[in-house]
């Protein structure tokens, strides 16, 4: 679509399978979308056709034809597996510079290709704990202020906490974070996939949502009187709702999204819905921003065998909230 405002790519970790699922996502999307890569065109497969650009407004002209690439030397060759220290500079680069075109209205979101936080770490000294809380930093916001989305056709689903141990969930899923959780994701709801009053589902901490107290209390004794609070404050929300038994299709007919106390009470589900095509949104940003729901895959890095579905379905999912939020 040569009148769109293109969406931004980032390479992200060049060992992993980023190069190797860009090329397919433009060949799935290269009539119906328009975006560009922001990376190093030698460290792409040698069989993709390129086009290189030197600003965002030009890869309308040339997505029929090639992947638009923004291009930034990376200083080293691929070895795909093996992260370089050489990249991890360049890497964060291109977010930065995804982040500012798009801030600038040059591009109409991000999308990112997958990173390595310890290869970053190693080679460009990253204090920041992934994606999320890099971007929630470039936007001049605090981590706690963005949510994490994971989102495919079935399910929308936020986890409250996210990559902590399991014995650390009660103390950390508390009525503030709960409440900030739900805000965040009700105005995200509203703003980027255009739903004028969401219904939210919130599942329980405790097995069968405590059953009354009798398999933990804290359903009792803080989030039932929360929800309550937020109701009277205009939130459509359900629950709290036994997770067991709110992911059927009868029961995610009642609701846009979900909201989870911890990872992976979010995230078998969504994984289990439809494992290839999840997308990780970040909710909350001042700009669009999301990304393959998968990490850089060393072990098939190279192989031809990574799948591009994910990637495919993030730049989709970009451009119907890029979509939503024009005025």
């Amino acid at each position: 679509m040569k009148d769109r405002l293109p969406l931004a790519l980032t390479m992200g970790e060049p060992a992993g399978i980023g190069p190797d699922i860009t090329g397919p996502a433009w060949q799935a999307l290269r009539d119906e979308e328009c975006f560009f890569l922001i990376g190093d065109p030698a460290l792409l497969p040698a069989d993709l056709p390129v086009a290189l650009i030197e600003a965002p407004e030009q890869a309308g002209a040339v997505m029929g034809a090639a992947l638009p690439v923004l291009a930034r030397d990376f200083g080293a060759p691929r070895r795909p597996g093996r992260a370089n220290p050489a990249h991890a500079p360049h890497v964060i680069g291109a977010i930065d510079a995804a982040v500012a075109l798009t801030r600038a209205g040059r591009a109409a979101g991000i999308v990112t290709n997958p990173i390595n936080k310890k290869a970053l770490q190693s080679g460009a000294g990253f204090a920041f704990a992934g994606h999320t809380e890099y971007l929630a930093h470039l936007a001049g916001l605090r981590a706690d202020q963005v949510v994490m989305m994971l989102a495919c056709d079935a399910l929308k689903v936020v986890p409250a906490t996210i990559h902590i141990p399991l014995a650390q969930v009660p103390r950390a899923f508390t009525p503030a974070l709960l409440r900030q959780v739900i805000t965040i994701t009700e105005a995200a709801l509203r703003r980027d996939f255009a739903l004028a009053r969401p219904t939210i589902a919130v599942a329980g901490l405790n097995p069968h949502a405590g059953e009354e107290g009798a398999m933990g209390s804290e359903e009792q004794d803080w989030i039932i009187p929360l929800l309550e609070e937020l109701r009277t404050e205009g939130f459509n929300l359900l629950g709290p709702l036994p997770a067991d038994t709110m992911f059927h299709p009868q029961a995610r007919a009642r609701y846009d999204a979900a909201i989870c106390a911890y990872h992976d009470q979010a995230l078998i589900p969504i994984k289990t819905l439809d494992f290839a095509r999840g997308v990780n949104v970040t909710l909350g940003l001042p700009f669009v921003r999301s990304s393959p729901d998968h990490g850089t895959a060393y072990d098939i890095a190279g192989s031809g065998r990574a799948d591009p579905a994910s990637l495919i379905a993030a730049l989709r999912m970009a451009r119907k909230m890029a979509t939503a939020r024009k005025p």
